[in-house]
C-alpha cells in the first residue's frame, strides 16, 4: 500500500514538472468593479527562461504584458503574480493575483485589475 502511495505522489509531481511554468497557458475569465459590471478577458502568458510574457485579449486591440513578476514562497497559497501593459488607448493596467489550486492544471488566479480610472477584482482560470 505505502509503495502504491509514493508512487502515485512521483507520478504528481513529475506530471506538474513536466508542465513547466505555472503561468504558462491560455486563460479565461472576467473582472470587474461588481458582481454586474464584468468585463471577459483571455490572457495567454508564456515563459522565455527569465520573465513572463504574453498578451491580454489576443487581437486587434491586444495588450503586451510588461513589468511582469512571480514572487514566490514555500506556500504555494501565497504565490502572487504582477503583470502590467498599456492598451492602444493608453489605459495603464495593472494586475496583481495569487493562484489557486496551483498543483491543478485547471488552476486559477484572483485578486485586483486596474485600468485607468477602473479598478475592480478579477479570477482567471487556466484552460487545459
Amino acid at each position: 500500500m505505502r509503495k502504491n502511495i509514493f508512487a502515485v505522489a512521483l507520478l504528481a509531481v513529475a506530471a506538474f514538472a513536466q508542465e513547466g511554468h505555472p503561468a504558462v497557458g491560455t486563460w479565461h475569465g472576467n473582472w470587474g468593479a461588481n458582481a454586474q459590471n464584468r468585463n471577459d478577458v483571455t490572457v495567454v502568458m508564456d515563459w522565455d527562461g527569465k520573465q513572463i510574457g504574453g498578451m491580454i485579449n489576443p487581437g486587434p486591440d491586444s495588450v503586451k504584458l510588461v513589468n511582469t513578476s512571480l514572487a514566490v514562497s514555500n506556500d504555494p497559497n501565497n504565490w502572487v503574480i504582477h503583470l502590467e501593459g498599456d492598451t492602444k488607448a493608453k489605459d495603464h493596467i495593472v494586475i496583481e493575483g495569487k493562484f489557486e489550486n496551483l498543483t491543478n492544471m485547471r488552476r486559477s488566479i484572483s485578486g485586483t485589475w486596474k485600468q485607468g480610472t477602473q479598478s475592480g477584482n478579477f479570477k482567471i482560470t487556466r484552460d487545459n
